[in-house]
């Protein structure tokens, strides 16, 4: 049985023999961040990679990170760390149930969050991350917007793009949206010096209390650049201990201790070893996309990128 010291080495030496290249998103823990050629948010992981002259990626995340991978680099290979590591909000709605709820608004444009599996990308008109959402809405020619999936960056969305009309399902996040009014007053008065960062997928009436509502990148950089001492992070409690580390001179404190996403626990360093031998035995699962897929959801991306994304 390997120690953990040995496990490290052992994937260390894996990765470069094999030419893999690790993404790891910014909610992975510490130790799985420390193994990763590329981290950050889902997006700006997929756009590096496509840089990268890497042929092998290795995404540490959910399964829509590494779909997302495979259509701005199809001629990767792309390999899951942990397959069982899925999202709630990007697979709640089917490709038909959008489809259907489209033939509501035949003007509409259809806006997805990014998010989303590559079957909903595919019916989509374009992409957005929770930073460049507001521009590239504002960009668009159509005056109604289908907004998918999450209701609460949508909400958002509205609020600074009065000049549209936003329809809205009733989808999202189950961990920011959980967070309650009461849950981040409390955390204010119990840090009363502390600015409060909040992502746009939390509730509306939480958000209006926030110094700042942004990515979680965006969350980061503030908290980073900000010459305030005191922080209350509405995000992923993983970025509470990640901003204590990088910067040891500023206090971070959880919006709320229940705000944790299970699936970007799952991973661990066992699963990154276990990946990389079955890519030098030859054995391990590619992530396989259906061409007929891959073409108008890659579009739904490129437009995103085109108009700002």
């Amino acid at each position: 049985m390997m120690t953990m010291h040995e496990l490290r080495q052992e994937i260390l030496r894996l990765k470069q023999e094999l030419g893999v290249c690790i993404l790891a998103h910014s909610y992975q823990s510490p130790d799985i961040l420390e193994m990763a050629d590329i981290t950050g948010d889902s997006f700006l992981l997929s756009r590096m990679a496509a840089k990268s002259e890497a042929n092998r990626l290795l995404v540490c995340g959910v399964r829509f990170m590494a779909e997302t991978a495979k259509l701005l680099s199809p001629e990767k290979q792309i390999f899951e760390a942990n397959p069982t590591a899925g999202c709630p909000m990007a697979e709640q709605f089917s490709p038909e149930e959008i489809l259907a709820e489209k033939a509501k608004y035949p003007d509409c444009a259809v806006v997805a969050y990014v998010n989303t599996t590559a079957a909903i990308k595919a019916v989509a008109d374009v992409c957005v991350t929770s930073s460049s959402a507001v521009e590239i809405v504002k960009r668009l020619p159509q005056e109604h917007i289908l907004f998918i999936p999450d209701c609460n960056l949508g909400a958002y969305v509205q609020a600074n793009c009065p000049e549209k009309t936003l329809h809205l399902l009733q989808g999202g996040c189950p961990y920011h949206s959980a967070v309650t009014l009461e849950e981040a007053k409390a955390a204010k008065q119990a840090h009363p010096d502390a600015l409060l960062l909040v992502h746009p997928e939390c509730k509306k009436e939480v958000s209006d209390l926030a110094d700042y509502v942004g990515a979680t990148s965006g969350i980061m950089q503030f908290a980073k650049k900000s010459s305030a001492k005191e922080f209350i992070i509405g995000t992923e409690i993983s970025i509470v201990a990640h901003l204590a580390l990088e910067c040891p001179e500023k206090r971070f404190y959880p919006m709320a201790n229940r705000l944790i996403c299970p699936d970007m626990r799952v991973t661990a360093l066992a699963d990154l070893y276990r990946v990389l031998s079955e890519i030098a035995q030859g054995t391990a699962q590619e992530l396989v996309l259906p061409k007929e897929m891959m073409l108008p959801a890659r579009h739904c991306l490129d437009e995103m990128l085109r108009l700002g994304g």
